[in-house]
């Protein structure tokens, strides 16, 4: 079955380059749900400044953060295409990265996959949620040629 990804990208940030579109769209892709079809996704990248606004805004936190998640689909009938946006805060994923002493690109895609299964329906507020969350995003992350992102909490 094709699946019709359509993906826009919005480059806001000083940090350091983003990925190629190809890669963010294959990661997309990959974080997807064999139950959506269609996808339209914007993927934004911030500055702390704006990251953090967003956050105090959208979610009482003032604070930047790695990535946000703005879903456009509770409303549409069934078999509707997944919308929304994810907006991405380059300096703060720059900065897990190192700290994690993780690859910047890899810590990128797994940014992306954790977005886009919010995106979906996925939390991780209760620990059985976040536990089936986390499997999903180490699956998605590691079949994608990446280390699991959790590794170095599991040890």
């Amino acid at each position: 079955m094709s699946r019709n990804i359509q993906l826009a990208i919005q480059n806001e940030s000083l940090a350091s380059p983003i990925p190629r579109k190809s890669l963010l769209k294959k990661w997309v892709r990959a974080a997807l749900s064999k139950q959506f079809t269609q996808a339209e996704v914007t993927l934004r990248f911030v500055d702390a400044e704006e990251g953090q606004s967003l956050n105090r805004d959208y979610r009482q936190k003032d604070y930047a953060t790695n990535v946000l998640t703005f879903t456009f689909n509770e409303d549409l009938p069934p078999g509707a295409p997944l919308m929304g946006d994810l907006v991405l805060c380059g300096s703060v994923i720059e900065r897990e990265a190192f700290e994690q002493k993780k690859p910047l690109l890899a810590h990128y895609c797994h940014m992306i996959v954790h977005g886009m299964l919010h995106l979906q329906g996925f939390d991780h507020i209760d620990e059985a949620e976040a536990e089936a969350m986390e499997a999903l995003e180490t699956q998605i992350v590691t079949k994608l040629g990446y280390d699991d992102p959790y590794l170095s909490e599991k040890e």
